[in-house]
């Protein structure tokens, strides 16, 4: 629904010029239109858009009549640019319909189509579509059209007109785009929700022409309304590489880094700001997901076929989702029941024998329930040594992820949502020829084994108070039982987890919607057991909390978010979490932003670093307080952001520019040091600094009709103290630049290239290694290049194909001491670029709408 939504705002534009019965003749110089919406706020975003279309003098909403009354200069004014400009900001009109997207970041008191059916919301009932189709000759009078044909979108479903030029057409449910086509003039199409009266008219400048315009969905685009700077994520972006999980879902975004963690374990690890993926706050629909033992292998909890959309928000996020954000903010939607496919499958399949099939199904259940099954299984069962060094480039086994969901919504603002999911891994690597069922004592290969089982279950329930719909309240509550059983060589790491979250969030407005406010409660448990060879290390920790988050918008310029939320920690003790967030547009499509606010978060020292278990360095924890979690104090840093973007048109199509800006700088830090001994590794508090700064330039633009392309430059100055010495953060570079295009045609060719360059990393010291074990101190750059092509086939059957690592780059000997891995200087953690060559891959996408 949400690409359909898009397109149908360019596809409406046409019905523009083909007048809709039922709406009054208007005097020349005024004109008043319907425009759906609820509260003073709608009103004041309605009239404000509306001044802001040519030729527009005066704009009145009635929030009654939800009529736009308006007073124009004719000579200037275009209605169809009204119609648009209206519903680029979510709200429909008879003639338009907000996108999705745009309809779903309107504050909760503005959510006009929770209140009624998507008919309601155009004032029409029935089912039926009826109307006249007529040709306008030269003298400007209509003649009635015989045998035009009538027809709804990918059915087969249809009529003609009879000799008086009319027709009436049952309508198909979920058909929306109505085709009207006759002998010599092309075909119309028109957006039709819901029964309509409707007059077409054709004339001889429509001759022989396509009069049908789709409007293409953006893959990634960016919010211009938002105090916080997001960049929304769609499933198209997702379908442009092979997106088989979370950690693969931004090979083609710059602003997150993706790597392993080392080269046994297959695990992934993102980045963003030059930091690691833990201080990276990543939530399933607003809940939090990604954290604790997930901290790592969770990206792979959920696969990317399941995933809708994402939201991801730089620096620091809203006070309402937790304390724990410091670099910024990931928030996964996935498919929603209520507006899904009824049927989708991906399978997928590439070059290293990695196998994966994903079925998603949705269904209603009655007028009020909804529900969803999405499924995932994958397995790579062959073992592949294609570096020679006598170790598996990928550990082999299965995976399988089920969860079920039900949606429930009413007339009276209530919405509830339940959901649960179970994960299962397996997963072994290590030598070639080690054998998982050898008893260990008796194992003369190095191996190493995962194997994970997760439940998760949550509900979250709503309501919007009808005779207050500037007011509602909600509960959010979700529970983990996580087990996990790996070992390393000769190294166990047993772990388990149980974890409970509720929040409680009020929302309503000061005075009018100028002001609103969001407060509430919160509650977060978790109990982690960890065994390994040097210790067991348990955490039990309580936090209840209390937030308020304060809105204020000014005629759509300027807006300021004003949050703060106070939290007892069982083992650190009561602390504050501020944030601010501002945000000036003086022209339209010109935003300014900045942002401030501080996180904290427990450190997790062995989940977050799992590469270490992949090497022989001896683990030493530097405790300095026995009553916190590894007697280490919990990580805290403060983070400043600015940004600058602006839209404007480009060639064909319309182009963002961004410019951003980023300081984080930790007051303390669980610090990783790699560089004492290279045969050790060292937790410690920070003592000294810890910062990062990030900049990067970022264009999207679409020079040519359905030609994309994407720019970006960052620079990263991560430093951290190292004992005594302020140092740069190992394994990350300091530049980066990237290209993505992409390009499809009008038969349903897709293509899609990204180029990506990194710049040199510093590589942990092992200048005390003998010679033949000994590193540079920097690694080299170096340039990926990924390809794919996709191919609509019929309109529910789409496959693709791509080459990852085009031209085969890789890092060489990627394990230190490979031949020796029993040995005090085996280590396969200093990754600093791709450990596989080039790698192709295929797949097929079948959906039943």
């Amino acid at each position: 629904m949400k690409i359909g939504s898009w397109i149908l705002l360019c596809v409406a534009l046409i019905a523009f010029s083909h007048p809709v019965k039922g709406i009054e003749p208007q005097e020349p110089d005024t004109l008043s239109i319907w425009v759906n919406g609820l509260c003073g706020m709608c009103k004041n975003r309605i009239e404000t858009k509306a001044l802001k279309v040519r030729g527009v003098k005066s704009a009145t909403w009635d929030t009654e009549t939800r009529m736009l009354n308006l007073t124009l200069n004719v000579e200037k004014f275009k209605e169809k640019k009204l119609h648009y400009s209206i519903a680029s900001v979510g709200h429909d009109t008879r003639k338009l319909l907000a996108p999705d997207p745009v309809y779903d970041a309107l504050p909760m008191c503005c959510k006009y189509r929770d209140f009624e059916s998507h008919d309601e919301a155009l004032g029409v009932t029935g089912n039926q579509v009826t109307g006249l189709v007529v040709e306008i000759e030269e003298d400007g009078s209509k003649v009635p059209i015989t045998g035009a044909n009538i027809y709804w979108m990918n059915t087969n479903l249809g009529t003609i007109t009879n000799e008086k030029g009319r027709f009436s057409l049952d309508r198909e449910e979920g058909a929306h785009m109505l085709i009207i086509s006759y002998v010599g003039f092309g075909s119309d199409t028109l957006h039709v929700d819901g029964p309509s009266e409707v007059e077409v008219e054709f004339s001889t400048a429509l001759l022989l022409e396509e009069v049908s315009v789709i409007h293409r969905v953006k893959p990634t685009s960016f919010s211009f309304s938002s105090a916080y700077k997001i960049q929304n994520i769609s499933e198209k972006e997702l379908t442009k590489a092979a997106c088989c999980n979370l950690s693969e879902s931004f090979e083609t975004n710059p602003s997150v880094d993706v790597s392993f963690t080392d080269a046994v374990t297959g695990a992934r690890k993102i980045e963003m700001l030059g930091l690691a993926g833990p201080y990276v706050q990543i939530t399933r629909e607003n809940i939090p997901d990604v954290r604790g033992l997930a901290s790592i292998y969770g990206l792979t909890y959920t696969p990317g076929p399941w995933i809708e959309g994402m939201q991801l928000n730089m620096g620091a996020g809203s006070v309402v989702n937790g304390f724990e954000s410091i670099t910024g903010q990931i928030n996964v939607e996935l498919r929603k029941p209520e507006n899904s496919d009824k049927l989708y499958v991906n399978l997928y399949g590439n070059g290293a024998g990695r196998m994966e099939a994903n079925l998603n199904t949705s269904y209603a259940i009655n007028e009020n329930w909804h529900g969803g099954l999405l499924l995932h299984g994958s397995i790579r069962p062959f073992k592949i040594d294609q570096n020679g060094d006598g170790f598996r480039d990928h550990p082999t086994g299965s995976q399988f992820i089920a969860l079920k969901r039900f949606k429930y919504a009413n007339e009276n603002g209530l919405h509830s949502q339940l959901g649960i999911k179970y994960t299962y891994m397996d997963q072994v690597g290590g030598q070639m020829d080690f054998n998982p069922d050898t008893p260990r004592d008796q194992q003369p290969f190095w191996g190493s084994r995962m194997n994970t089982n997760r439940m998760e279950a949550w509900a979250k329930i709503g309501k919007v108070f009808k005779n207050r719909p500037y007011s509602s309240i909600g509960f959010q509550l979700s529970g983990v039982v996580h087990r996990q059983d790996a070992w390393f060589g000769l190294n166990d790491y047993l772990a388990d987890q149980q974890s409970l979250y509720s929040n409680l969030i009020y929302q309503s407005i000061l005075g009018n919607t100028n002001h609103q406010y969001r407060t509430g409660l919160s509650f977060q448990l978790d109990h982690t057991q960890e065994s390994l060879s040097i210790g067991e290390f348990l955490r039990d920790e309580w936090v209840p909390g209390a937030f308020l988050e304060y809105t204020f918008n000014h005629l759509d310029m300027f807006s300021a978010v004003v949050g703060v939320r106070a939290d007892y920690h069982n083992n650190y003790g009561a602390f504050v979490t501020p944030r601010l967030h501002l945000r000036f547009e003086p022209v339209e499509k010109t935003v300014f932003r900045a942002s401030a606010g501080r996180g904290l978060k427990t450190p997790g020292i062995f989940a977050e670093n799992i590469g270490i278990f992949a090497t022989s360095r001896m683990i030493y924890v530097e405790s300095t307080d026995n009553n916190t979690p590894y007697g280490l104090d919990p990580e805290v840093a403060w983070s400043y952001g600015l940004n600058f973007a602006r839209g404007f048109k480009l060639g064909q199509g319309d182009a963002v520019l961004n410019l951003d800006y980023y300081h984080t700088r930790f007051t303390n830090q669980v610090v990783v040091d790699l560089d004492r001994d290279p045969q050790e590794v060292h937790f410690y508090n920070l003592d000294g600094k810890s910062y990062s700064n990030s900049f990067q330039v970022q264009i999207d633009m679409e020079p040519l009709e359905r030609y994309d392309i994407r720019v970006a430059y960052r620079f990263n100055e991560v430093k951290s103290t190292y004992g005594e010495e302020l140092l740069p953060r190992p394994l990350i570079s300091k530049h980066r630049a990237f290209i993505n295009m992409a390009y499809m045609t009008k038969s349903e060719w897709t293509f899609d290239v990204t180029w990506s360059w990194q710049g040199s990393k510093r590589i942990p010291g092992t200048e005390t290694n003998p010679e033949p074990y000994r590193l540079k101190e920097t690694s080299p750059a170096f340039s990926l290049v990924n390809l794919q092509v996709g191919k609509t086939i019929v309109k529910r059957l789409e496959i693709y194909g791509g080459i990852e690592n085009l031209f085969g780059f890789k890092q060489e000997d990627p394990i230190l001491a490979s031949e020796d891995p029993f040995g005090p200087y085996f280590d396969s953690s200093l990754i600093w670029g791709p450990i596989f060559g080039r790698k192709f891959y295929a797949g097929l996408r079948y959906r039943i709408r």
